[in-house]
């Protein structure tokens, strides 16, 4: 008889992103059991990520799909992820996913994780062994400027908030939501000129320099900490990479009408980070300067220093950012490597090597809730996923299921900041 886990159908299709964009979605079933994956896509993405899609955009990766990807993987058993994800990179023959673009094969590889769990009647997240689960604490994005937002926001791309001393996932995302509520309705009592505009990760999106709006946030979050009784810390993803200007040598901000040099970078994130307790800071220089990562990391204390663009989700740059001790943490986007083995992989280092993974949406996503059960299933200890709007809501929503049917049995992470 039949393994029911056999792939017996597969398709893919042109579907939108939040942002309007076109992306691929993918479906897969098997003898007992489906699975659909999309993609999304980042605005801000790191020049060392896998190419998103072939040229010819998201049809041609369509038709590669049907010419090249369904006949290698129609047959195979869906419970063998490894050899999925190793016949997508054969199928493909680059290095980068250059040929069918790897936010396909991003999408046939959670598809087909789905429809293994679908078949054994498991929640995704049960699918993935080898290291301990865990509810991660939810990273939300309040305040955004830089590429997610429109002119005259701040520079900076994301002001983010992070309720480390929690007791549940439950209570750290109304920490979240109560935070960004009330600092929607101070920004419009104080700020002249804003009308309640948003970014692409429904971060409020005002008329400030960076360190006004960190003294906004700031303000709201030690209110709400107050009141509920919890330990809530602030953060930044600087996206340096655009804000650097390779020729002139510096990072270029145009908001404030100044440009800062390496060194000088340097200090004036070490100045924020003790002006303003800060917990957490993404990409502060760009995605080629280890040097400074390393730099930072070394003088700063109890404040996770994350390499998104710099390692972008693969295992081989994030062993070099190991050897020089660039960073502690790294931001996790599979779509940044394509496969759910790749991704599992430079967790599984990023772990043994004491680094803080980050399990992350994309700024223009969908509404799948993949990466929820991505995290809990490969115990990242934080997940970034914005705070309100529908494509960010059900991941969160989806967390707050999976904290409910796991009546305890999966413990809600904890972080020494």
């Amino acid at each position: 008889m039949a393994s029911l886990s056999i792939i017996t159908g597969l398709k893919a299709r042109k579907i939108f992103n939040s942002r309007g964009e076109e992306t691929v979605e993918v479906e897969v079933k098997t003898l007992g059991g489906f699975g659909c994956a999309a993609a999304p896509s980042g605005k801000s993405r790191g020049k060392y990520e896998v190419v998103p899609f072939p040229e010819g955009g998201v049809e041609k990766a369509v038709e590669r799909f049907e010419s090249h990807v369904k006949p290698k993987i129609l047959g195979l058993d869906a419970d063998n992820q490894e050899l999925i994800d190793k016949t997508l990179h054969e199928v493909d023959g680059t290095e980068n996913f250059g040929f069918i673009g790897g936010n396909l094969a991003y999408a046939v590889s959670l598809a087909v994780a789905e429809a293994s769990a679908s078949t054994h009647h498991q929640p995704l997240f049960a699918r993935f062994g080898g290291v301990k689960r865990l509810l991660p604490v939810p990273l939300g994005n309040v305040l955004g400027g830089g590429k997610h937002a429109g002119r005259g926001a701040p520079d900076i791309q994301e002001f983010l908030v992070l309720p480390f001393g929690c007791k549940s996932f439950s209570e750290a995302y109304t920490a979240n939501t109560r935070i960004h509520r009330r600092l929607g309705s101070l920004l419009g009592e104080k700020v002249l000129g804003f009308t309640g505009g948003k970014g692409d990760e429904g971060a409020w999106a005002p008329p400030l320099t960076n360190e006004k709006a960190l003294e906004f946030v700031l303000k709201v979050v030690e209110e709400v900490s107050g009141e509920m009784g919890v330990k809530v810390g602030v953060g930044l993803d600087v996206a340096a990479s655009s804000l650097w200007n390779p020729k002139k040598g510096v990072y270029e901000y145009v908001g404030e009408g100044k440009n800062r040099d390496k060194g000088e970078q340097l200090e004036y994130i070490l100045s924020l980070i003790k002006k303003f307790k800060l917990v957490y800071v993404e990409d502060p220089f760009h995605e080629d300067d280890f040097e400074s990562f390393s730099e930072l990391t070394g003088k700063v204390n109890k404040c996770l220093i994350c390499g998104d663009d710099l390692f972008v989700t693969n295992r081989e740059k994030l062993s070099f950012g190991v050897k020089v001790k660039a960073a502690n943490s790294l931001i996790i986007k599979p779509n940044q490597v394509g496969t759910v083995t790749d991704t599992y992989k430079t967790i599984v280092l990023a772990k043994s090597s004491g680094y803080v993974p980050v399990m992350s949406h994309r700024s223009g996503e969908t509404t799948n809730t993949h990466i929820a059960h991505l995290a809990v299933g490969f115990g990242c200890p934080i997940i970034k996923t914005g705070v309100v709007g529908g494509e960010r809501i059900a991941k969160l929503n989806e967390l707050l299921r999976i904290e409910e049917t796991s009546k305890g049995k999966i413990p809600f992470a904890k972080l020494n900041l």
